[in-house]
C-alpha cells in the first residue's frame, strides 16, 4: 500500500485545511471542484498519509449515507512534546499500555490522539 487518504467532513474546509497546516505542516496536495460550488482539498500530512476535506453539506446532499461516520484516528508523531505545547485543546499526556499519548479536537470538534513515535 503507498498511500492512505482519510476523508474528512467538516464544517468550514478552508478552516479545517489551515489548523492542519498550522499545528502538522500539512501541505495541500490538490484542490478539486465538485458540484454546487462546493471544493475538496487533499493535505498530506507525511509520508503515504493524506487527509481530504469535503463540507458537510456536500456530503448532506450528495451522500448522506456517510454522514456522522466520524474515525477514530491515531497519529504517531516524533514531535510529540512540541505538539502537546502548541496544539489547542489538547487532553493531559497519558500513559496507554507503554506509549504516551493525549488527545486533542479540530476546529469541528472532531477528536484525535496523538501518540509518542519512539
Amino acid at each position: 500500500m503507498k498511500k492512505t487518504r482519510i476523508m474528512l467532513y467538516v464544517e468550514d474546509v478552508d478552516q479545517a485545511v489551515k489548523f492542519w497546516q498550522d499545528y502538522f505542516d500539512a501541505k495541500i496536495e490538490t484542490i478539486s471542484s465538485l458540484p454546487d460550488n462546493f471544493k475538496t482539498i487533499v493535505l498530506t500530512i507525511g509520508p503515504g498519509m493524506e487527509l481530504a476535506f469535503f463540507a458537510k453539506a456536500f456530503i448532506a446532499k450528495y451522500s448522506p449515507e456517510v454522514m456522522g461516520n466520524t474515525p477514530s484516528l491515531m497519529f504517531f508523531s516524533d514531535n510529540f512534546d512540541a505538539l502537546h505545547a502548541t496544539l489547542p485543546n489538547v487532553g493531559e499526556i497519558v500513559d496507554n499500555n507503554g506509549t504516551l499519548t493525549f488527545n486533542f479536537t479540530d476546529p469541528d470538534g472532531n477528536y484525535f490522539v496523538i501518540a509518542q513515535d519512539k
